[in-house]
């Protein structure tokens, strides 16, 4: 059996993290010879999301520094699995498709997997202002890190353990996003990108789009500067270009709700983790 850890940051998400929990098909992965741990990283939250996630059988690790970049590296030091897939605790990210990510995963050799949202079937479930500052960010990741990714702010990767290890990545907040991607070209880790189904978030929008987007463009700059500096010139190792056959093809879109989960009570799966 290969193992997957599935590490999800949280933060006041109760009103979605027992549904995130629901979608992860655990029984279908196991079939196809995986077994899964869900790492739910609570980071410091005040609505009892930690505990509803430990309820529905999640491992929770707890982060009382608040920041995305920050629960996601408490998340990866406790992860066990040889290949490691992560998303949001907002139900905007098919879990649901990992058994066929984790197909293309394979098919495509890749070291990092990450996933594009900016494509024409999602543009429902994104605010307008949202859609269009990824874009930008987007397109200033590729001109100044010489890469491909079209979605450099999509928060679902998938990747093998050892990449986590051979990469440096210091944003505590949102910027981590597009770090990591950028640190694994940057790493000459093989990347590549698949399209993915978005949906729509539970609950109110967290992120400011002028405000963090000013923020992404700013560790932009900043990310790019600090490896091409002398110091970090030993171990740059160039940019993997990639050719349009192997970016990854994306998997047939389905949707589907927390209740049509295999084997979770309402709004909850269960004996899919190790509480910690």
């Amino acid at each position: 059996m290969r193992s997957l850890s599935v590490v999800i940051p949280a933060y006041n998400e109760a009103e979605n993290i027992e549904a995130v929990i629901a979608s992860i098909p655990v029984s279908q992965l196991a079939e196809l010879g995986w077994t899964t741990e869900i790492v739910v990283v609570d980071n410091n939250s005040s609505d009892g999301t930690g505990e509803l996630a430990r309820s529905c059988g999640a491992r929770v690790v707890f982060q009382p520094e608040k920041g995305y970049g920050n629960a996601y590296k408490a998340g990866f030091a406790a992860a066990e699995g040889e290949v490691i897939a992560s998303g949001d605790a907002d139900r905007t990210y098919p879990f649901d498709h990992l058994p066929e990510l984790l197909a293309t995963l394979d098919d495509s050799g890749a070291d990092f997997m990450t996933t594009d949202r900016l494509h024409s079937a999602n543009r429902g479930a994104m605010k307008h202002s949202h859609f269009w500052a990824n874009h930008l960010l987007s397109f200033v990741s590729r001109l100044i890190f010489r890469h491909d990714i079209r979605d450099s702010q999509s928060g679902m990767w998938i990747f093998h353990r050892h990449v986590w290890a051979g990469i440096d990545v210091r944003s505590p907040g949102m910027a981590f996003s597009q770090e990591i991607k950028n640190a694994a070209v940057l790493a000459g880790y093989k990347v590549t990108e698949t399209h993915i189904e978005y949906r729509v978030r539970g609950g109110d929008v967290k992120l400011n789009s002028v405000r963090d987007g000013v923020r992404n463009m700013a560790h932009l700059v900043g990310h790019r500067i600090r490896h091409e500096s002398p110091a970090s010139e030993d171990s740059y190792q160039g940019v993997p270009v990639r050719s349009g056959a192997e970016r990854a093809r994306f998997p047939a879109m389905r949707s589907a709700s927390a209740s049509e989960a295999e084997g979770a009570s309402p709004g909850c799966q269960t004996g899919s983790g190790t509480a910690a």
